[in-house]
């Protein structure tokens, strides 16, 4: 079975698991943050070069309410925590590096610090790659990359921008290939669309809490029988 070079997940459905099982809609990250872990794992069980996950959104940030953002900024630095101790050994076994993406400015001073740590201390490794999405959107990114690409212009005085200049720039350069959503809707929802122009996308109905490794293989074995054909 051949393994997506860049693997894209966006994991929905925390919230709605929650309210099925009779607790409140924030609580749901709690266990989602728990199957990321194991997401984890399986990927690089699987040896997937890079994966990229979509934790929390620009929209999502702008829109929640601030009781469920200040529990998913306390769940997250749990997390980089974790990465850190109890599950570095797991990083460290597979040499993965971690990145965060998103707009920092936006995020807690403390766990912009942890997060600067982590990088920092797995910058050494190569082999796999794991960007978790924080505060992020496509639209944030692409107008980064504009605003660099517009100072240059300004310098140079020659208005020439070529489609690898804008992927030189990228946060994340590397096209993803396949691309799973949990939680039964069909929409990219503003995650990295210039990386994901030609990914192929798996949506499952299944909430993300209860999403399985079983689930993860037959996505991927689903991404080995389509015909991938790049607007050919």
């Amino acid at each position: 079975m051949k393994v997506p070079n860049h693997l894209g997940l966006i994991p929905d459905g925390n919230r709605r698991w929650a309210v099925q099982n009779g607790l409140p809609a924030w609580m749901g990250h709690r266990y989602g943050a728990k199957k990321m872990e194991e997401f984890l794992e399986w990927c690089l069980e699987l040896n997937v070069p890079q994966i990229s996950v979509y934790t929390l959104s620009m929209e999502n940030f702008r829109n929640r309410s601030r009781k469920e953002i200040e529990e998913l900024f306390k769940l997250f630095k749990q997390y980089v925590i974790k990465l850190q101790t109890e599950k570095f050994s797991l990083i460290e076994k597979y040499e993965v590096r971690v990145r965060f993406i998103g707009d920092f400015k936006r995020l807690p001073p403390d766990l912009i610090r942890l997060m600067e740590k982590l990088m920092v201390k797995t910058a050494k490794f190569n082999k796999k790659v794991f960007n978790i999405l924080v505060v992020y959107g496509s639209h944030f990114e692409l107008l980064e990359v504009f605003k660099k690409l517009a100072e240059k212009v300004v310098k140079s005085g020659r208005i020439e921008i070529r489609p690898k200049d804008i992927e030189k720039n990228l946060l994340i350069p590397t096209p993803v290939d396949l691309v799973i959503r949990t939680g039964g809707y069909s929409r990219l929802s503003n995650f990295l669309l210039w990386q994901a122009a030609y990914a192929e996308i798996y949506v499952t109905k299944t909430l993300w809490p209860d999403f399985t490794k079983e689930e993860l293989i037959k996505a991927i074995e689903w991404f080995n029988s389509v015909q991938r054909k790049f607007g050919r």
